[in-house]
Parts: structure tokens; C-alpha cells; sequence
């Protein structure tokens, strides 16, 4: 069933997307993801951190490719509460490990970042009959 699209749905295709393609950017280059992602170079260059990343990103697309079969099925209520959880604790989780990486400001604005969405979620924005 084909659901008409409207600018609500934007935060949950970005969020679905950046997921989906994120997530697989590792297998193809790991040490890049893990530098954009705020990782310092001392630990995206070491040989034992690229498995693990390939490995934990899995569930990143994961997460991404279920938004969009959400999205497609017009289930727009089971994604705003992937947005919620997904927004706060990865907001939260990603702002630690970065800052305790070496870099504030990209931890400061990953959190900002994570919370709109996060908020979005909450906030009902995707099922919401506003119009």
C-alpha cells in the first residue's frame, strides 16, 4: 500500500538512510567510518578495532533497513518509537565514547544531533495527522 509522503517523514528517512548506509560504510572502510564517527586516529588505524566495528555497525543497517520496511508499511507509530530509543541512547552512548575519545565538540554536536531526532520520535512527528 502506497502512503502519501509529507515533510513529518523526512527525520525518519534521514534517520533510516544515514542507519542503512552507514552502517555498511565500514565494511568498505573502516578506519574512515570510525574517524567520522569521532573515533581518534590512534584507535581507527589499530588492525583489532576494524572487525569489531564491521561487526557492531551490522546492527546500525540493521536498524536502518527495519526504519524503512516501518516507513514502507506505513507503520509510522513503530517509528517514531525507533526515532525515541534510538535518538536518546545513541545519543548519549555516542557523546561519551567520543568525548572520552578526545573530541568534545564533535561529541557535543553528535548528542545535539541524535536528540532532534530523538525528539522527533517522542514527539510523534512521522504518525502524527498534523498536516
Amino acid at each position: 500500500m502506497s502512503y502519501p509522503f509529507s515533510l513529518r517523514h523526512i527525520p525518519a528517512l534521514i534517520l533510516a538512510a544515514s542507519s542503512t548506509f552507514g552502517g555498511i560504510w565500514p565494511i568498505f572502510n573502516a578506519e574512515g567510518a570510525m574517524l567520522e564517527f569521532g573515533f581518534p586516529p590512534n584507535v581507527a588505524q589499530a588492525p583489532e578495532t576494524k572487525p569489531v566495528m564491521v561487526q557492531g555497525q551490522s546492527r546500525t543497517t540493521i536498524i536502518g533497513l527495519v526504519a524503512f520496511l516501518f516507513y514502507f508499511r506505513g507503520k509510522f507509530a513503530e517509528l517514531d518509537t525507533i526515532m525515541t530509543v534510538y535518538g536518546f541512547y545513541a545519543g548519549i552512548l555516542d557523546t561519551y565514547i567520543v568525548y572520552k575519545g578526545g573530541n568534545p565538540s564533535w561529541a557535543l554536536f553528535r548528542l545535539a544531533a541524535s536528540w532532534v531526532f530523538g525528539f522527533c520520535g517522542i514527539a510523534g512527528l512521522t504518525a502524527s495527522s498534523l498536516s
